[in-house]
């Protein structure tokens, strides 16, 4: 299938989900999966497009219940690695299977909480220490006002952090999270994903991706799909994923870097 630029060899989708409808959801969740999405489609539309590696990052609506993502690991011929959400008391032997089964990061999905949980307990504080150990990561999701009281526990543990759709800075260069931002980009531990425009309340992405390229560069971004883009399942296509990316990265170099050698330092992919 044709694309908008040449992809580089070991190119990464660094947010795709597996979905499938009839498993047990969370109460209180803001969305639910409207047809089954499997590793052999996504492998499929990776094969199609060019690309070689992906992430799998667990949707909130399964809770701690990573049984289907793991599946895809396993199942991916080690193409895939995922980000798991967990409970913050979780064991080290289960943290440990996770890590063998090639999960790569806990996600703190906490959008639209309310109340917000506290990622300073005791409990979070150790599973931060415990992740940095074994080289893992933690990935928030969360609105842009809240990232004021959920990241200052995760930066002082020193464990790496990632940021999903585009830190989801709603408010572009005036975002009274972009201080916070540039202290967490100063620390050399933190990636954001440019990923999911449709969930930005109307920011422009391109404009965003050029603040962001100024304030982290390349090596700091990572680029996703949002593959099946729950919610927004019947809008987009694969390689208008793609499209967008040329426009918000026209510069080959640097979308070279987003595509392949920064997913390569952080997921371990081999080339």
């Amino acid at each position: 299938m044709n694309t908008p630029f040449d992809l580089p060899a070991g190119a990464a989708d660094c947010h795709a989900h597996v979905l499938r409808t009839g498993l047990p959801l969370m109460p209180g969740r803001h969305s639910a999966p409207l047809r089954d999405a499997e590793v052999a489609d996504y492998l499929g539309v990776l094969d199609a497009h060019g690309v070689r590696y992906g992430v799998l990052t667990a949707p909130s609506f399964y809770g701690a219940d990573n049984q289907l993502l793991l599946q895809a690991l396993d199942a991916s011929g080690g193409r895939l690695r995922g980000t798991a959400i967990v409970e913050p008391d979780i064991g080290d032997a289960a943290l440990d299977t996770l890590h063998a089964r090639g999960v790569r990061g806990i996600r703190l999905n906490w959008l639209r909480r309310a109340p917000l949980p506290d990622s300073g307990t005791p409990a979070y504080r150790r599973l931060y220490a415990r992740l940095r150990e074994r080289d893992m990561h933690v990935e928030v999701y969360t609105e842009s006002e809240q990232l004021a009281q959920v990241l200052p526990p995760i930066l002082d543990s020193g464990v790496r952090l990632v940021l999903d759709h585009f830190a989801s800075l709603t408010q572009g260069a005036a975002s009274p999270a972009l201080g916070l931002l540039r202290q967490a980009l100063d620390q050399g531990r933190t990636w954001i994903k440019l990923s999911a425009p449709y969930r930005l309340a109307g920011q422009d992405p391109v404009a965003l991706s050029a603040l962001l390229l100024r304030e982290a560069g390349p090596q700091r971004l990572l680029w996703g799909t949002d593959w099946p883009w729950v919610s927004h399942e019947d809008r987009f296509h694969y390689a208008l994923c793609l499209r967008w990316l040329h426009e918000w990265v026209p510069d080959a170099a640097q979308r070279n870097a987003i595509l392949r050698d920064t997913p390569q330092q952080l997921f371990g992919f081999q080339g």
